[in-house]
């Protein structure tokens, strides 16, 4: 044993002395993690010389100044010392200190070899961690152009000796520190923090070098000290002017160009005009710290955010061009008609021609700069007067290039014509052409060649020199990030190989499939004469314009279709990547048990540390040989991986971690008592020789060792040879033998004849087999009698109430057999009395063993157990498929075990291994279910624990097992003492905090466990698998029958007091608290306190229970008229029995200036520890089989991806979810497969792999000193998370992703709350277009990786959305023919059909539309890891519960939340609650969630099919009708009925009825000023046009212009009636506006008619209809008389009125402004009531109809939930109110 480990220590509690040490606070003063207040208190982590080596380190203050007006105390240290000179708050002092110690103790105890003297601080770990945590530091002086003012370069070395060194390098490290600790919202702009950090290591080193003061004459002091100092005249400043930016925002709604938010101001500090602007102190009266609404303010700094959908085009402008430009060059060559392009080529003409790419290049190129200038104008100042430069010569140079290109391209035709041949005068100018393109596309070829040379460029761009930043200036801003970030050749050539495959693929299908089909309907369309119009034309050659509407959903799925190519390919690379990683080698038990007897060697290598003292870890030769050994370990080649004898430490290493996996199992409840004994490993015992596999893979062994024998009649080498090809046979027979012989001999009294007689037994048998004449003098024929005598015996020792006659009997039997039958040769009686196999004298008292059976007693479990293990070995006759039941068990055991066999890094030592902390933000979400959540019923008398025990059936018949075993006697206590408990269960099956704390807490538990294996002799793990196995059986207790007869109190969450954790020495406890630490930071834990919240309480409870938990929580402290607000760090202290605040740091002011979840993060991630930091949310759950490997995944920081070092690990999640319902599946999967293969091949082969969300593990050193682990702009950083990824990539950082770990997610199971998800996740993509993020991402990144970040981060919505505007183009294309007359004209010219052109495309956009290009990847993910064809079965499962439904209207959230945010803004976030879906939603709640994105559209849709349907004369034929518009249909059904069909009992009639009522009590409701939405149709109604009154001009003017579109309808249809007697004048259209204005009047008449007359004179209201009426009645006569009108006018009429008042309606709301304070207004708001009614009844009647229908209830439950669930729905239905209640 170590030195470390050589002593027991008490586990860690609370006490000691305060932080100063000699400050006399006290020594109660509460700690962290290490007292390091009390260097003699009795903790664990005390004894480890590192961390006394890193205090010892932080007390040479030495003959250092002591700071004045301070009492300097001994005990003090360097941070005592930084805090009195600078200013900075004790707690955060005492933070950090604890925090550096912990860094330095660490990252000593990594050192290999270790060093000389472990009790002194190393230099070089001093040295490399200021390095690393201030190497941002170090590359922002050099960016700017500024001498470090860290002075520990070899230069400075002459004035001071080396030793002062590591001194230094302390001091600048503990300042960073102490400005990071102390810096709240300031840590989001870490070049601010830069900017303060260089003048404070300056001021330290004027102290260290003694300067003098110029003005006073006295040693040089900081130009801020004095307490709190720091905080108010540093951090306050810069906190109030971004505060003051943020309330100029108007809570985010304000334009983002009209403020500053965290990256204008970090960006401020990005030119070294910071230095002379602010100086130091800073100067306040700089208009740096101005707010709005002062002018002479500092503007938006480094980029401006503009709403449009142009940002698109400015983002990836490299891609549009290439799209553009193929599309461009692919027609001119089509136009020729010929069969293949080449053919086309060879034509000189067509050449020319296509050289008109280069005019359109030049012309795009205009475009881009004239939008770069529109949009970034306001960067443009007297500070920056060169950018202003760069913007008009790039439009000047751009429109050159366009003109000279233009010109140019004229002269060569110029030439031709006249020569009317291909003259040397027309070639000549025709070089002349290619020259200047040579020219022009120079600066392509040169990023080619650097492409090619991936170094140089990169080279090229860190290099800080000036000449280098004038070349480049024309090409692009000169920025702090974005440099640097070519990746390897390596890399290089397999992302471009990857995207060379997609775009040959892509442009070969779209130049036959897609623009060649096109050219020869065109060309007909345009040669078409005569085409007699059926409405007024008021432009000729209209012809060109139907082209354009046939082409337009051509080049909209030609723009997009790349997002197809990319799925097919990244499925299959995917895939391929898989394979070679070894995903699903292992997918069930049966494979299980192949690979089970190499599995304890695979655990070894690859979770047990080798001892590395003498070896040299990272060498070539060291990887050779782990590659070489997982070789023979994977496919069981060589001695050392094939088997493990019982007798080697390993085996019982590889019992004691796999028992406890099985043991964590049982405490989930996901097996059960019977199942634990079959899957557990019990310890050597009974004198058994072999490995005691599991059961579960002996079973059937025996039987089929016995039937070998049986038929087979050989020798005794020939039969073992053939057991022994299978080595649980094998082992099996031994162990049925040795257990036989021991079970017989302790039932068997000793020291009587009886006993005597079966050790002579025995003896023979041994002495045959040792011989190997056992086939020659025992008849094996036999050995099926001894057989089922041992099973009758056997059986007779586990019955509750034992038969001691039946037993004697069973053992006369098995004795009869075995010295009569069993041998060959019959022995005499003198023989059989020679051998001791008969009495030496005869029995006078009867029968023999009648008193000589001894049975244990009831108490000795663990005899029984052995039994109950023999009992299942003698007697399984089945494989044992389906142990464990619990699909959820089988999963995870079958990872676990396939993971072993993956690539992964050796495992060091927990005392070796990186330190790392978990973090999980938390605001007030469930915490613990409470007993009436639990029993509170919905309008179907669905309880949430009704609901759990259908669902998880299986895990509550183990949870009552349980709670039987541990005490339990009656159901009803469930509800009692054993509440606990219940609540406990449930909550572990939603998503709530208990769940995630529970999973995280693993890693504690694993480390604990972990420790203790590395430092434990043979002897501490041979010993201690026995004791486990006595206690493990007292704890796991049952008779034959399964019922409890011991009683054990309930244990709590930590565990600690079971399994492994029984035999730990001590020192685990503080091994594993330095290694790991878990922070919650529960936003509002004060407030819950302060209100006696609930919540508060559970979180309590969680504490008491974890004691590596810690909770950071904001408190808000009034102080007189102001509020003080402080970061405070609590735990649950165990020897107080009381919570305890151990850290109260003040803030400068309220926490949340950003978005809530990423500051809360910030506030807390000062409390976290260690190298790497688990973002955590608060969705998610854990494991402790993979927490074991934990310490292998963070030696991958250690490894190179690349050229790079990970700085961002990606973790691989499971959905936990997917059982809950069919919605939770779908999405289960489609996430799934987004979060394995999708991120496998983002990280490799592409390298864009971002930060999409959690469970990532961030290197948190790297981002500590680069903005922390995610950003917090309002609105802009809405999706927090995947910015901490993009910030990452553009400062040079790597992320990578690891499959063989895994953690648990959640995800959202009903409905509307994935839409709400769904709409968050579109609208913070709709932002991150606008954002400097995605610009600088899109032109820093090559070619290829940002095509690959283009596809998978925004250009995933945005291809969504044009699949959908496809649609759009389709039918109003298809609509626009039909109604004008040109279709009839098409129809009537024999030659062209443009319906065959349009075949493949409208076949494309259905594709996609059906969710197929997401199903591809989820199918292929399957199939990898569960097989082929259960994937196939699943996908078809899928569709048979409508998947294809749900994902086309999954489409239509994310299109219309996209596409509004680009637009308008308004993007928020959205609580979707995460709970259990039992509930029924109101039709009026659908209603006010989809109606604006769905069901509107589908009605639009739908009108427009229809009339489509009614004036298409191809539409006659119906089967060409279906051909064409069935995707558009399935589209319109998806968008209505998929809100009732996932809604549970959407189709109940009653609830239909209810629903309606409801619908209309909403609408009519008046309400008043505080009336919510869910209350008045007219407050939902203002709410949903927020955002048109934050957009912008532009965002106006394209609303008004797409809502012209409903106009439309009424230009088209009133030429069809009849009415207009075949007139195609413009009189007739605008004749029709006056029954438009006809139609308001009466609106306008009979709504001041009702005002004024219905309550009291409502014979005159009555009068006044009746007038109404009596004059529309006349009017149709009239009409009907005089004119061709018929009746069937007025229902064609309604299509084309209606969606015209809907278009007034939207104008109206978008110049809302204007009309509001006008009469006009009041008139809006009552049409605008009557259409919500109307598009609610269109929505309901097929709701209502099939509601009406027989069956369709039941098969939508059984669709929607899983078939237990919806027996268990049925059931309860029928026995109401009898069910019971648990």
């Amino acid at each position: 044993m170590s030195l470390r480990q050589r002593q027991n220590h008490a586990r860690p509690g609370s006490g000691g002395n305060p932080y100063g040490r000699g400050g006399g606070d006290g020594d109660d003063l509460p700690y962290n993690i290490i007292p390091i207040h009390n260097v003699l208190a009795e903790h664990p982590s005390l004894r480890f010389p590192e961390v006394r080596a890193a205090m010892a380190g932080l007390r040479t203050v030495g003959e250092l100044r002591k700071p004045p007006f301070v009492q300097w105390r001994d005990g003090m240290d360097l941070l005592d010392w930084l805090g009195a000179f600078f200013g900075f708050q004790r707690d955060n002092v005492r933070n950090q200190r604890e925090h550096l110690v912990l860094l330095l103790a660490n990252a000593q105890m990594r050192l290999q070899p270790p060093p000389d003297n472990i009790d002194a601080l190393d230099p070089g770990v001093v040295r490399r961690l200021r390095r690393k945590i201030l190497h941002n530091y170090t590359s922002w002086c050099a960016y700017l152009g500024r001498s470090s003012n860290v002075w520990v370069s070899d230069a400075h070395r002459g004035r001071r000796s080396v030793g002062d060194e590591p001194r230094r390098d302390l001091l600048y490290t503990a300042l960073y520190l102490l400005i990071w600790g102390e810096a709240a919202n300031l840590r989001f702009v870490p070049e601010c923090l830069c900017y303060i950090f260089h003048h404070m290591a300056m001021e330290l080193n004027r102290i260290l070098e003694d300067y003098i003061d110029d003005a006073t004459g006295r040693p040089a002091l900081p130009a801020i000290s004095g307490e709190n100092a720091f905080l108010l005249r540093v951090v306050t400043p810069i906190y109030n002017t971004i505060k003051g930016e943020v309330d100029a925002s108007r809570n985010g709604t304000a334009p983002h160009s009209a403020w500053r938010n965290y990256d204008d101001i970090n960006e401020y500090f990005w030119s070294r005009r910071c230095f002379d602007r602010l100086g130091w102190p800073l100067d306040l009266s700089k208009n740096f710290f101005a707010t709005p609404p002062k002018k002479d303010r500092v503007g938006k700094t480094g980029f401006v955010e503009q709403r449009s959908f142009w940002n698109l085009f400015r983002s990836f402008d490299r891609l549009w061009i290439m799209l553009i430009l193929f599309l461009q060059a692919a027609t001119l060559v089509a136009w020729e008609g010929n069969t293949y392009p080449w053919q086309g080529l060879q034509s000189r003409d067509v050449q020319v021609r296509t050289l008109t790419i280069f005019i359109t290049w030049a012309g795009l190129r205009f475009l881009q700069s004239m939008l770069d200038a529109g949009t970034q104008y306001s960067l443009v100042s007297r500070e920056t007067p060169l950018l202003g430069v760069r913007m008009i010569l790039k439009s000047v140079v751009a429109a050159a290039w366009t003109i000279i290109f233009g010109v140019l391209y004229a002269r060569i035709w110029d030439q031709k014509n006249r020569d009317r041949r291909w003259s040397p005068a027309a070639n000549s100018r025709l070089v002349t052409f290619l020259e200047v393109a040579g020219v022009f596309i120079l600066p392509e070829v040169l990023a080619l060649v650097l492409f090619i040379v991936p170094w140089v460029r990169n080279f090229l761009e860190k290099t800080n020199w000036r000449i280098l930043y004038v070349l480049t200036w024309w090409f692009q801003s000169r920025t702090f990030v974005g440099r640097g970030l070519r990746e390897g050749v390596v890399d290089n050539l397999k992302y471009a190989l990857f995207w060379v495959a997609v775009l040959a693929v892509k442009f070969t299908f779209s130049y036959f499939l897609q623009i060649k089909p096109m050219v020869a309907p065109t060309k007909i369309i345009l040669k078409l004469n005569n085409i007699q119009y059926e409405w007024h034309e008021f432009f000729t050659r209209t012809n060109r314009f139907a082209v354009v509407l046939l082409w337009l959903p051509v080049v909209l799925i030609y723009l997009m279709d790349i997002q197809i190519w990319y799925s097919i390919f990244s499925s299959i690379v995917g895939a391929l990547v898989g394979l070679f990683s070894h995903i699903g080698e292992i997918r069930n038990v049966q494979q299980l048990r192949l690979r089970f007897q190499f599995f304890a060697s695979a655990m070894q290598f690859n979770l047990m540390p080798e001892e590395q003292l003498f070896k040299e870890r990272g060498t070539l030769k060291s990887k050779f040989h782990d590659a070489i050994l997982r070789l023979k370990l994977r496919y069981g080649l060589g001695r050392p991986y094939k088997k493990i004898e019982s007798n080697q430490v390993e085996a019982t290493r590889f019992a004691l971690i796999w028992n406890e996996i099985i043991e964590a199992f049982r405490e989930e409840d996901i097996v059960s008592d019977r199942e634990v004994e079959l899957l557990e490993l019990p310890p050597n015992g009974w004198g058994i020789r072999v490995i005691r596999w599991p059961c579960f893979l002996l079973c059937n062994e025996l039987l089929l060792a016995l039937g070998q024998v049986k038929e087979l009649q050989a020798s005794d080498k020939t039969h073992w040879q053939k057991i022994c090809k299978s080595e649980y046979r094998r082992c099996a027979v031994i162990e049925a033998y040795d257990s036989v012989k021991y079970l017989l001999l302790t039932i068997v009294r000793p020291r009587t004849e009886e006993h005597q007689i079966v050790t002579n037994l025995f003896f023979g048998f041994d002495d045959a087999i040792r011989v190997g004449k056992f086939t020659e003098e025992y008849q094996l024929q036999v050995l099926a009698m001894v057989h089922s005598t041992l099973i009758a015996l056997v059986n007779q020792l586990l019955k509750p109430k034992k038969d001691t006659g039946k037993m004697v009997n069973t053992l006369q039997t098995l004795y009869e057999i075995a010295h009569r039958d069993f041998p060959k040769r019959k022995k005499t009686i003198e023989e059989l009395k020679q051998l001791g196999w008969v009495p030496s004298r005869p029995n006078p008292t009867g029968l023999l063993f009648e008193n000589a059976v001894q049975l244990p007693g009831e108490d000795d479990l663990n005899f029984y157990k052995q039994v109950r293990r023999l009992q299942t070995i003698v007697t399984s006759r089945d494989s044992m498929n389906d142990v464990p039941k619990n699909l959820e068990a089988r999963r995870r055991i079958a990872f676990f075990t396939n993971s072993l066999f993956m690539n992964m890094p050796r495992a060091p030592q927990v005392e070796k291994m990186l330190a790392f902390s978990v973090l999980t933000p938390y605001y007030s979400e469930e915490v613990l279910y409470s007993r009436e959540q639990l029993r509170t019923e919905n309008e179907d008398g669905i309880s949430i624990l009704f609901y759990l025990q259908k669902i998880y059936d299986d895990e509550w018949e183990n949870f009552t097992e349980r709670m039987r075993r541990e005490g339990m006697t009656d159901d009803d206590e469930l509800w009692g003492e054993r509440l606990r408990d219940l609540r406990l269960w449930s909550s572990h099956r939603g998503q709530t905090l208990t769940r995630t704390v529970r999973g995280m807490m693993y890693y504690y538990r694993a480390l604990k466990m972990l420790a203790f294996l590395d430092s434990a002799s043979e002897m501490d793990i041979r010993e201690g698998s026995r004791e486990l196995a006595s206690l493990g059986s007292s704890m796991r207790s049952e008779d034959g029958a399964g019922n409890s007869n011991r009683s054990l109190p309930s244990r709590n969450l930590s565990r600690a007091s079971s399994g492994v954790g029984l035999l730990f020495k001590g020192h685990e406890y503080g091994t594993a608290l330095m290694k790991f630490t878990y922070v919650v930071a529960c936003q509002i834990y004060g407030s819950q306190k302060a209100r006696k919240d609930s919540h508060a309480e559970e979180i309590l409870y969680l504490m008491k229970n974890n004691e590596a938990l810690r909770v950071a929580y904001v408190d808000e402290v009034p102080r007189g008229d102001a509020v003080e607000y402080y970061s405070v760090l609590v735990k649950y202290d165990q020897q107080l029995q009381r919570e305890v605040e151990i850290y109260r740091v003040r803030l400068p002011g309220p926490l949340k200036l950003g978005e809530g979840k990423p500051e809360n993060q910030n506030h807390a991630i000062i409390f976290t520890r260690g190298d790497a930091v688990q973002t955590i949310d608060m969705n998610q759950d854990n494991y402790f089989e993979e927490a074991l490997k934990m310490r292998n995944l963070l030696e991958e920081y250690l490894h190179y991806y690349g050229i790079r070092k990970p700085t961002i690990l990606g973790v691989r999640e499971h959905v936990f979810t997917g059982s809950v319902s069919s919605l939770a599946w779908f999405m289960s999967a489609q996430e799934t497969s987004f979060v394995t293969l999708g991120q496998r091949v983002l990280a490799n082969p592409l390298k864009v792999r971002m930060h999409y969300g959690h469970p990532d593990v961030f290197d948190r050193l790297w981002f500590l000193g680069r903005g922390g682990i995610s950003k917090a702009s309002r609105v802009i950083n809405i999706s927090e998370d995947i910015f901490a990824g993009f910030n990452c990539t553009l400062r040079g950082g790597n992320v990578t992703h690891h499959e063989y770990i895994q953690v648990g997610k959640g995800r959202d199971v009903g409905l509307n709350q994935i839409s709400m998800f769904e709409a968050k996740v579109a609208s913070g993509n709709g932002e991150q277009v606008l954002s400097r993020d995605v610009y600088r991402l899109g032109h820093r990144l090559d070619f290829f990786r940002m095509l690959s970040f283009f596809y998978t981060t925004v250009g995933f919505f945005f291809n969504t959305m044009m699949v959908i505007l496809t649609v759009y183009a389709f039918v109003w294309g298809r609509i626009y023919m039909a109604l004008s007359g040109l279709e009839e004209a098409f129809k009537r010219s024999s030659q062209t059909s443009s319906n065959r052109a349009l075949g493949s495309i409208l076949n494309q956009q259905f594709i996609i539309q059906l969710g197929l290009f997401t199903a591809l990847p989820m199918i292929v993910e399957n199939s990898l890891e569960q097989g082929f064809l259960p994937a196939i079965w699943d996908f078809i499962t899928m569709q048979l519960q409508l998947a294809s439904v749900f994902y086309t209207f999954s489409m239509g959230t994310r299109t219309h939340y996209f596409g509004r945010t680009i637009l308008h803004g308004g993007a928020k976030y959205r609580a979707t609650g995460r709970g259990f879906v039992v509930q029924h939603k109101s039709f009026a709640e659908n209603y006010r969630l989809y109606a604006r994105s769905h069901f509107i559209k589908a009605i639009e849709l739908g009108v427009i099919l229809t009339v489509y349907a009614s004036y298409s004369p191809l539409a006659k034929d119906t089967f060409v009708y279906i051909i064409m518009t069935i995707s558009s249909w399935f589209l319109v059904v998806s968008w209505v009925m998929a809100p009732f069909a996932f809604n549970p009992s959407g189709f109940d009639w009653l609830k239909t009825v209810y629903d309606f009522e409801d619908f209309m009590n909403w609408i009519w409701y008046r309400g008043g000023v505080f009336t919510k939405s869910e209350q008045s149709w007219e407050t939902w109604w203002y709410e949903e046009q927020d955002h048109l009154r934050t957009t912008g001009l532009w965002g106006k003017l394209l609303e008004i212009i797409l809502d012209l579109r409903f106009f439309f309808f009424q230009y088209g249809i009133v030429y069809q009636l009849k009415i207009s007697n075949g007139s195609t004048s413009i009189a007739v259209y605008l004749l029709s506006w006056i029954c438009v204005v006809v139609a308001v009047g009466i609106f306008v008449i009979m709504g001041y008619a009702r005002d004024r007359y219905a309550a009291k004179d409502h014979i005159y209201y009555r009068a006044v209809q009746s007038f109404v009426i009596i004059i529309m009645i006349l009017v149709i006569i009239i009409l009907l008389k005089f004119t061709n009108f018929e009746i069937i006018d007025l229902f064609t009429s309604l299509l084309a009125f209606i969606p015209s008042g809907w278009g007034l309606i939207l104008i109206a709301q978008v110049i809302r402004p204007f009309v509001q304070s006008t009469v006009v207004w009041y008139t809006v708001v009552s049409v605008a009531r009557l259409y919500d009614i109307l598009f609610g009844i269109v929505v309901m009647a097929p709701v209502a109809l099939l509601s009406w229908l027989p069956g369709f209830q039941s098969m939508q439950t059984r669709i929607l939930f899983n078939e237990a669930f919806s027996r268990g729905l049925q059931i309860s239905r029928i026995v109401t109110g009898k069910k019971s209640t648990y």
